[in-house]
């Protein structure tokens, strides 16, 4: 698979995914890859978007325009299911536990547009509505890297400097490792 083949040369931690199956598929081959469990969360789900589930974007406009008009402009279109603050608080939680459970480690999630999008808008300091806007569809089998610091999401890195990331954060592991020891050990 690409994504382990792009992935070989750098040592992950833990492999997160959406247990939903194209999700969960992408990130067991990277897991296997490099020798590590596969953790499923369904907190990284797509958003559930209710009554339009299943819909193309014609027939979702043709049954519900209005609500398709909303949704085109940034804002959730349906009526049911979650809003995109829902699933934003929801995704989340999710990486800040993640983050929490793995720290100063690096970590692959596997997710979908939605989460992909509230991450992305996370770490640039947005919600996922101004994001949304922004940005208003996230590309498939997108590579992209966040830093979480002191709990918060505070870089976003697009595939092309995600070399450029890594060295610096070995780089920055290189100095801490020359750092005589404190007094705490």
């Amino acid at each position: 698979m690409d994504l382990a083949r792009r992935l070989a040369d750098i040592e992950l931690d833990a492999v997160y995914s959406s247990d939903l199956r194209r999700a969960r598929e992408t990130a067991q081959a990277v897991a296997e890859a490099q020798e590590v469990g596969l953790i499923q969360l369904p907190e990284l789900r797509e958003v559930n978007v209710g009554s339009w589930e299943g819909l193309t974007r014609e027939e979702a406009e043709t049954r519900f325009p209005d609500g398709f008009r909303r949704w085109r402009a940034g804002a959730t279109g349906w009526e049911d299911g979650e809003t995109y603050a829902e699933m934003a608080r929801r995704v989340l939680a999710a990486v800040g536990r993640i983050a929490s459970d793995n720290e100063g480690g690096r970590v692959l999630i596997v997710s979908h547009g939605g989460p992909i999008r509230a991450i992305h808008g996370a770490a640039l300091g947005l919600d996922v509505e101004a994001y949304r806007r922004i940005r208003p569809v996230e590309p498939n089998a997108r590579l992209s890297a966040v830093c979480v610091e002191d709990g918060r999401l505070t870089e976003l890195c697009p595939a092309g400097r995600i070399d450029e990331l890594l060295a610096r954060d070995q780089e920055d592991r290189r100095r801490a490792a020359a750092q005589p020891p404190s007094p705490a050990g």
